[in-house]
């Protein structure tokens, strides 16, 4: 196989792109370059600099790979005879650029002195919006000749190689009064017209004979240096290779179907780990890559959407509301496996639930993914779904007291603040939220949408606990903390917690008994709050926590 290195103007780019010579496979990813980046591109091709090769791929009688256009291009009538593998950001924003048809956005060339370049011109991105009611673009400058040229400005569409001359001339005497500027500005535009014309961007050529596996591999590694592919980007490829399936529409139908499974935990990553624990894999690089992955994903895509369903209903249920409080990412995509083969008969499925319930727990509160992930979630995954179908088969490891044992009460007392990603941290907090966790002030129980409004607030004040001269490492612990509303967070500032429950009593005329129950809520002990003793205050919000713990952990 020979590449062949071309050379190719914008104007020719241009005309493949309008007449559909020139698409994407459709597994390339979509524009990412902002307005800024789309800018100095075009400030680098006034320049006369190079902005760099594209890659592309012959195509014969029949496409390798389904296809798309450019972002903002129709689709051609003519043949289609190259698919884009690499160059796609530069092509688009040339073509939408050259073409000013982005939605919130117009470019425009400005006559003023760039101290960068040292040109009398630069190009600008102009924001562009509509106010309610109003049919009419905003800034209203931007809309006609006459208001462009007073910000000294002319639209970037004028530059298009395709343009016809006259178009220019009529824009020039509609913008500029005098007839002496008139000519000045469009031998300008002129002269920058032919340079855009001409620019060069070269080519790399697959030749029509490249077969699909060695294209998608050049594809892969083109685009594994400044922009990283992600692992779901080369599944995605290798699914519209082998099936002309796009897993980028099952993906939509998974967000569109399950909405509240990115709460928990990013969808595209999810599908193929998922697809890797029901095809007996490990959810590895290596097993992505393997012949026969893909395939596998598609067959069991029902399954999939599924199971993330029912993951999302029982985490729900435990009131696990989002990823920011999740203890152990990896429990979901191993409940949603599970869930996708799991038996629909209500006793059988009442048992699987009260098994992976103790899942869940024991996954937060032991150290069983704190290394090896993968491995072990593929180990924990075979044993549950045997369990699932017979409970006489052997348990996973992550149900092995003595393997990885439930933290003792003092452990639940050195635990961190659960802000950061210390799972043991989050996991009190999740035994706290899963008790109802409501608002100290307006009572409001934890919900995911209530979460969204709450802050992390000390219940022994941070500034109460430094005037005592505590340290951080005693004032930022997980059961020091509890989430409320901002509101509530700043009434109570440094003072102490007898003296903030006592306004809470007072000035909202809950008293002690509502106060108490609020406090339960998040298993906080209202006795020990009081008394103001915050060692002893710890070690009596453990000794509420730990039984609750080993409840859940036992599946109750």
């Amino acid at each position: 196989m020979t590449i062949e290195a071309r050379n190719r103007p914008v104007r020719e780019w241009l005309n493949r792109v309008r007449t559909g010579q020139t698409v994407l496979p459709r597994f390339q990813r979509f524009e990412a370059w902002d307005r800024n980046r789309v800018a100095q591109l075009f400030d680098t091709l006034l320049s006369d600099l190079p902005v760099g090769a594209a890659l592309i791929l012959e195509v014969g009688d029949n496409e390798k790979f389904k296809s798309r256009p450019i972002a903002g291009a129709e689709k051609g009538a003519e043949k289609v005879t190259e698919h884009l593998l690499d160059g796609q950001q530069r092509l688009t924003a040339l073509w939408r650029g050259l073409n000013n048809n982005y939605e919130d956005v117009t470019y425009f060339l400005q006559f003023e002195h760039d101290e960068e370049t040292g040109r009398p011109y630069r190009v600008m991105p102009q924001n562009r919006w509509r106010k309610a009611g109003s049919e009419s673009l905003y800034p209203v400058w931007a809309n006609d000749p006459q208001g462009q040229w007073s910000k000294r400005c002319a639209p970037l569409d004028l530059l298009r190689p395709d343009l016809d001359a006259s178009k220019v001339r009529d824009w020039v005497r509609a913008a500029i009064p005098a007839p002496a500027e008139q000519d000045q500005v469009l031998d300008s535009l002129t002269a920058i017209r032919q340079r855009v014309d001409s620019f060069n961007l070269p080519f790399l050529s697959l030749p029509v004979t490249t077969p699909t596996e060695i294209a998608l591999d050049v594809f892969i590694k083109m685009n594994t240096t400044a922009a990283p592919l992600s692992m779901f980007d080369i599944v995605v490829a290798q699914i519209e290779a082998g099936s002309g399936e796009s897993l980028h529409d099952r993906i939509a139908d998974l967000r569109r179907r399950v909405p509240a499974i990115a709460a928990y935990y990013d969808p595209e990553s999810l599908a193929i780990y998922a697809a890797a624990l029901l095809q007996d894999r490990p959810p590895t690089n290596s097993t992505y890559l393997s012949s026969g992955f893909a395939n596998g994903l598609v067959k069991d895509w029902p399954r999939i959407l599924d199971g993330a369903r029912c993951a999302v209903s029982m985490l729900e249920s435990e009131r696990i509301l989002d990823k920011q409080r999740l203890p152990s990412e990896v429990v979901v995509p191993v409940l949603t496996a599970l869930w996708a083969g799991a038996p629909a008969s209500m006793d059988a499925e009442g048992r699987a639930r009260t098994l992976l319930r103790r899942y869940i727990w024991r996954a937060f509160f032991t150290g069983r993914y704190e290394a090896s992930t993968n491995a072990r979630a593929l180990e924990d995954f075979r044993k549950l779904k045997g369990l699932i179908s017979s409970p006489e088969g052997p348990p996973p490891d992550v149900f092995d007291d003595v393997l990885y044992p439930l933290p003792s009460e003092d452990e639940l007392v050195a635990a961190r603040w659960p802000k950061g990603k210390d799972r043991l941290a989050r996991a009190i907090l999740a035994v706290a939220l899963r008790e109802g966790g409501k608002d100290f002030a307006d009572g409001r129980e934890a919900s995911r949408e209530e979460l969204a409004r709450r802050e992390y607030h000390h219940i022994f004040p941070d500034a109460y606990l430094k005037k005592q001269q505590r340290t951080d490492r005693e004032i930022y612990c997980s059961l020091n903390c509890a989430v409320v509303t901002w509101i509530t967070n700043r009434k109570m500032s440094d003072k102490a917690p007898v003296k903030y429950l006592a306004e809470r009593q007072d000035g909202a005329e809950l008293g002690e008994a509502e106060v108490r129950a609020r406090l339960a809520s998040h298993l906080i002990p209202y006795d020990a709050m009081v008394q103001g003793d915050y060692d002893a205050f710890l070690k009596a919000r453990a000794a509420m926590v730990a039984p609750v713990m080993k409840d859940l952990c036992a599946g109750k």
